[in-house]
């Protein structure tokens, strides 16, 4: 998903892209942004390309198209995480880019939610000993 667009811009259209999904911030991350609505965390831009939040719910819709997941390397072991490319079509077609933002804004909602519970049963048991 390359543009002609220098990376700085192309972070910053993110804004554009998903203006029917809603407001959508970004903060720089290492060597990319993360693209957040309600300071939740549902997308990635890094080189140039989008990546979204995936789940057991959501992957196949990525997977079914041949969509990268969003990879790295770390200490010699390629990481990969719960991010693939988005299709063209996210950054071609607001509505597209509307249905696609909710789909990964729910991933990331409920990943969050995972979370929470875990830190809340860690605590509970620390506060029990």
């Amino acid at each position: 998903m390359h543009t002609q667009i220098a990376p700085d811009e192309f972070a910053q259209h993110m804004a554009d892209v998903f203006r029917l999904f809603g407001p959508v911030s970004l903060r720089r991350m290492f060597s990319g942004y993360g693209v957040f609505c309600d300071g939740i965390m549902f997308g990635l831009v890094y080189q140039d390309t989008l990546y979204l939040k995936v789940d057991a719910e959501n992957i196949a819709n990525f997977r079914d198209q041949g969509l990268s997941q969003f990879e790295y390397v770390r200490q010699g072991k390629i990481i990969g995480l719960s991010y693939y490319q988005a299709p063209e079509t996210v950054l071609e077609d607001v509505h597209e880019a509307a249905l696609w933002g909710r789909q990964s804004f729910k991933a990331a909602l409920r990943a969050d939610t995972l979370k929470a519970k875990v830190i809340r049963r860690r605590h509970k048991h620390q506060v029990e000993i």
